[in-house]
């Protein structure tokens, strides 16, 4: 019988209601903004270019975790998986702690450095923003290596509700911080624009950091965290959490740094485009979910069946998931295509703007046909321990292509914002291209993650 179809479904669809209500918020986030005004939403698009890096980069630490955590389980071997949690979940602290300090330092001079040709006021509420988000990194990372850990023991279901709730209380605290509370001429809460946006996620990331904690602490249905005043470095789980880790790790720093150039060729196209650009992203991260639910299910699944060493069966399974992401993704591509000008008017009244992301979106549709090679994919070989190779293929994707072709386009042929994107959709297609031979030849399940 093939059994992976069902534990796709029963993983998959948890973190696809995770993802989704993730988005919603998010989305709701960026038109509150929207709606303080035009340089409001150009100043949190600008620093989430950089905030994202840096949540890519924890996201890709805690993928070592996922499945190392991932490979005991199938192995059967409950004990090391409960100390892998650990390991994985400390060291990444401690890394996150090391991150915060040096931004604090020098948060100004990187704004400075790579935005200041933008508008004043959005360079001041850019270092607003940054002050306060940049303090929530360490809670981000124990939100993401814990919720990696449990999905790679089989429980999505847990992260999918602390992150619902966390994600609820996120617009709530944002939208009164943003907007104020006054009642009968009397101000309780003042309105604070941008800084109300970061002390809204900040609120929400702190809650949900102790809610996570709890669980681990108590226990899941398999994993917890066990004697928490007393840590010992065990080499041999480093070796093995960041074996996968770091090449993950080196990938996202090196792939978000390339979408971080393409945000100060985007700053020098002036306030319009920065906006557009932020609408686009928030609604592409929207129609992604099924995609991104996904790739993080392929990780986990085939962490699990190759430490159960059933290499014939992970295949099977990653190829199923891809598959499944490539139907889902043509749906919504369709969708995108009727209803992408109501949706972009949803976060601003400026017809430019509008007419900007709809213009995208229409070739984002195409694109999202094959998205699921670029990104499902590698989220697979990956949970088999072949990171070195997502690694060196993402990076020649977004520096050669990415980068240069959208260079070329976007501001030598002088197509502006939809250049840019068109050089990103090539990256996207050259490095599906590569999965597709990798995962073809079998060398992918060649790889050794725990012994």
């Amino acid at each position: 019988m093939i059994f992976y179809r069902e534990d796709v479904i029963k993983l998959t669809i948890p973190i696809m209601m995770e993802q989704l209500f993730v988005a919603l918020m998010g989305m709701i986030n960026t038109m509150m903004a929207g709606h303080i005004g035009k340089e409001a939403v150009s100043a949190i698009g600008m620093i989430d270019s950089i905030n994202n890096i840096f949540i890519a980069f924890f996201s890709a630490l805690a993928v070592g975790g996922t499945v190392v955590v991932a490979q005991y389980i199938g192995q059967g071997n409950i004990k090391q998986a409960n100390e892998a949690t650990k390991q994985a979940l400390y060291s990444s602290i401690a890394i996150s702690f090391i991150i915060t300090i040096m931004m604090a330092i020098f948060r100004k001079t990187l704004i400075g450095f790579l935005f200041g040709s933008a508008e004043n006021s959005v360079i001041q509420d850019g270092y607003s923003y940054l002050g306060i988000t940049l303090i929530t990194y360490p809670l981000i990372t124990i939100d993401l290596v814990s919720n990696g850990i449990l999905r790679g023991a089989g429980d999505s279901k847990t992260p999918m509700k602390i992150s619902i709730f966390m994600n609820i209380l996120n617009v709530l605290f944002s939208w009164t911080f943003i907007n104020g509370i006054t009642i009968g001429g009397k101000t309780y809460i003042k309105s604070m624009g941008v800084v109300g946006a970061a002390l809204g996620i900040a609120t929400a990331r702190v809650i949900g950091a102790i809610i996570i904690m709890i669980v681990l602490l108590r226990g899941s249905r398999i994993i917890q965290l066990k004697k928490l005043r007393t840590y010992k470095i065990n080499k041999q789980l480093l070796h093995s959490i960041f074996g996968v880790g770091i090449p993950a790790s080196i990938e996202s720093i090196l792939f978000n740094g390339g979408k971080l150039i393409m945000q100060v060729f985007i700053v020098d196209m002036g306030t319009i485009n920065m906006a557009a650009n932020t609408v686009t992203n928030s609604i592409c991260n929207f129609f992604n979910i099924p995609g991104n639910a996904f790739a993080i299910s392929a990780t986990a699944l085939v962490g699990r069946y190759m430490g159960k060493k059933d290499e014939k069966e992970a295949g099977k399974c990653l190829s199923y998931v891809t598959k499944m992401s490539i139907v889902l993704l043509s749906i919504v591509g369709i969708l995108s295509l009727l209803f992408s000008r109501q949706l972009a008017s949803l976060y601003t009244n400026n017809e430019n703007i509008i007419n900007i992301t709809v213009n995208i979106l229409k070739v984002n549709a195409v694109a999202m046909l094959y998205w699921p090679l670029s990104f499902v994919l590698p989220a697979g070989l990956k949970g088999a321990g072949d990171a070195k190779y997502t690694m060196v293929t993402s990076i020649i994707g977004m520096w050669v292509f990415r980068i240069s072709l959208g260079y070329i386009l976007g501001i030598t042929l002088g197509m502006g914002l939809i250049g840019i994107f068109l050089g990103m959709y090539t990256d996207w297609l050259v490095r599906g291209v590569l999965y597709v031979l990798r995962f073809k030849s079998g060398k992918w399940k060649m790889h050794s993650v725990i012994k």
